[in-house]
C-alpha cells in the first residue's frame, strides 16, 4: 500500500486525529484536530488565527499526530507551516459541517495548515492473528523506525519462530528472516534467541 493509500485512511477514514506540540511549560499538549485534505505533499488541516494552538504552530513548525478507528491507526511526526486560506475553499466543499461552525465570512479567523515533511506508521490490528504495519514517509522526511533482523550468526535453529506471537519469521532460510509487515517489534525473538543474532537497527 503506497504513502497516498495510508494518508487517504487518515483524512477520509478516520479523520479526527490527535495532534502534539510543546506548551510553554515544556510539556506536551494534545488536542483532536480534523484532517480536512491530503494529496501527494502531505496532509491539510486549519486552526482558528486566535488559539494557543495556532502559536503552537507558528513558532514550534513540528507536530506528532496520530488517529485510529476501527484497529486501524495511523501516526506521523514532521513539520508544518501556514498555507493562509490557500485550499480553504476546497476544504469547505469536501467538510461541509464546516460551513455550520464558520459560516458565511467568519471563516476569515482560519488558516490552513500542511503537514508536509514527516514520516510515521500504519498498523492494523483487524485481524489479530495477523497484524499489518507498513512505514509511511512524506516529503523529504528520513524514517527513524527501527525493526528487528536476523544476521549471519542463525544457526536456524527456530526458537525465535517459537517466541514469535504472530509466526511472522521465515525459518526455512538461514538466516532466518522476519516479515516485516507484520511484526509486532516486541523483541520475544531477540531475547529467545540464544546466538544473539537478532538486533534491532534502523530502516535503511
Amino acid at each position: 500500500m503506497a504513502e497516498a493509500n495510508y494518508l487517504r485512511i487518515l483524512v477520509e477514514d478516520i479523520h479526527s486525529a490527535t495532534v502534539a506540540t510543546i506548551g510553554a511549560d515544556g510539556r506536551p499538549q494534545t488536542r483532536i484536530i480534523d484532517m480536512m485534505l491530503w494529496d501527494a505533499q502531505g496532509v491539510y488541516f486549519l486552526t482558528a488565527k486566535g488559539k494557543t494552538f495556532f502559536q503552537q504552530l507558528m513558532e514550534q513548525r513540528f507536530v506528532a499526530v496520530s488517529a485510529t478507528k476501527d484497529k486501524k491507526a495511523v501516526s506521523l511526526r514532521g513539520k508544518v507551516r501556514s498555507i493562509g486560506c490557500e485550499k480553504l475553499d476546497e476544504i469547505f466543499e469536501k467538510n461541509a459541517y464546516m460551513q455550520a461552525i464558520y459560516p458565511r465570512d467568519t471563516r476569515d479567523a482560519l488558516e490552513v495548515f500542511h503537514l508536509y515533511e514527516a514520516e510515521g506508521e500504519f498498523f492494523d490490528i483487524s485481524d489479530p492473528s495477523s497484524v499489518a504495519r507498513a512505514s509511511i514517509v512524506i516529503g523529504g522526511a528520513r524514517s527513524t523506525e527501527s525493526d528487528y533482523f536476523v544476521g549471519d550468526g542463525c544457526i536456524g535453529c527456530k526458537l525465535c519462530y517459537a517466541a514469535c506471537p504472530q509466526r511472522c519469521i521465515d525459518v526455512s532460510r538461514i538466516p532466518a528472516v522476519i516479515d516485516q509487515a507484520h511484526c509486532l517489534h516486541c523483541g520475544r525473538c531477540a531475547e529467545a534467541c540464544a546466538q544473539r543474532a537478532i538486533e534491532q537497527k534502523e530502516r535503511v
